[in-house]
């Protein structure tokens, strides 16, 4: 793949997408209607959706937090969340396998619930990766743990807007956004300050700073003015997913270690493309070191092994 045609069909995928929710949902044409405001209430609106439709996400939601296992009082559990907000193909591959490496990581195993848009398209028996299940999900599994003892882990990807946050689509069947202060109150609301948040989309470092607390740890494909690449639908991985998740967090490196990794991947492929860099965001809460360090000393002694395709090839 030629390094300039990456770089265009890399920009236009993500231009396009957030033109098509913007502009082309059936949803967004009612006069009057103040997106960043709604975003901020984690707006979002469906059509054309059948009564069996309905009942079988209710059926997978039910099965999925079920099989959710308790917590191990005296352990820090890990439970992790990963959602594809976006129906576009890529991000259904990158929260499915992201979801097993951060199991792998941390633990988590039969601790773990993966959501995906558009997930009828898909074999993978998932439930829906919308807002409403998002919300759901966070809930069932405070539920599930110790709140002052085990951890959330959250992974989300899909596209980002600078001021609306994240980007819900599903076709021509779903849209909405879901801001920083949305995605606060949510958190916020069920308790849980042990937490990470990975957040794999265009200018998420919009949320850093209604995330942050002293426990928390949270990662951004990009500041809060740039956006990440490697969104187009065919892709296997955007940058930031290839990078942490498929390359950094399999290995049995610390914490530390593997954001250096990925950012210096990132920058490498930017670089190479000739793309303005995203600037990845971390930020780590003065406590957040009690919990992550002892999650980090039960991770496997191997590296797991790649998947899919690289988000950049030199073909």
């Amino acid at each position: 793949m030629a390094y300039k045609h990456a770089k265009l069909r890399l920009v236009q995928a993500g231009a396009m997408a957030l033109s098509l929710l913007v502009t082309g949902s059936a949803f967004s044409q009612q006069q009057n209607f103040n997106t960043v405001e709604a975003a901020k209430n984690g707006w979002f609106a469906e059509q054309n959706r059948s009564a069996t439709w309905y009942l079988a996400q209710h059926q997978r939601m039910a099965r999925a937090i079920s099989a959710l296992q308790p917590q191990r009082p005296g352990v820090v559990d890990a439970y992790v969340l990963s959602i594809g907000l976006d129906s576009d193909a890529v991000f259904a591959r990158e929260s499915a396998e992201a979801a097993e490496v951060l199991a792998r990581r941390y633990g988590a195993a039969g601790r773990t619930l993966y959501l995906t848009a558009g997930a009828d398209d898909k074999a993978t028996g998932a439930p829906q990766g919308s807002p409403s299940n998002l919300a759901t999900a966070l809930a069932a599994i405070a539920d599930k743990m110790d709140r002052k003892e085990d951890v959330l882990i959250l992974f989300a990807t899909s596209h980002g807007h600078p001021v609306s946050g994240l980007a819900y689509r599903d076709r021509e069947n779903a849209a909405g956004m879901i801001a920083p202060q949305r995605l606060a109150d949510l958190l916020d609301g069920i308790g849980v300050k042990r937490r990470m948040v990975m957040l794999s989309a265009c200018y998420s470092g919009i949320f850093i700073p209604l995330l942050t607390n002293d426990q928390t740890v949270i990662v951004t494909a990009a500041s809060s003015q740039r956006p990440s690449f490697g969104c187009a639908p065919g892709n296997d991985w955007t940058f930031f997913g290839d990078a942490l998740m498929n390359n950094a967090l399999r290995k049995p490196q610390k914490f530390d270690a593997a954001i250096a990794e990925a950012n210096w991947l990132i920058t490498q492929w930017e670089d190479a493309l000739e793309l303005r860099p995203s600037r990845p965001q971390v930020f780590i809460g003065e406590n957040a070191r009690i919990w992550l360090d002892v999650l980090e000393n039960k991770m496997p002694a191997t590296a797991s092994a790649k998947v899919g395709r690289p988000a950049i090839s030199t073909d």
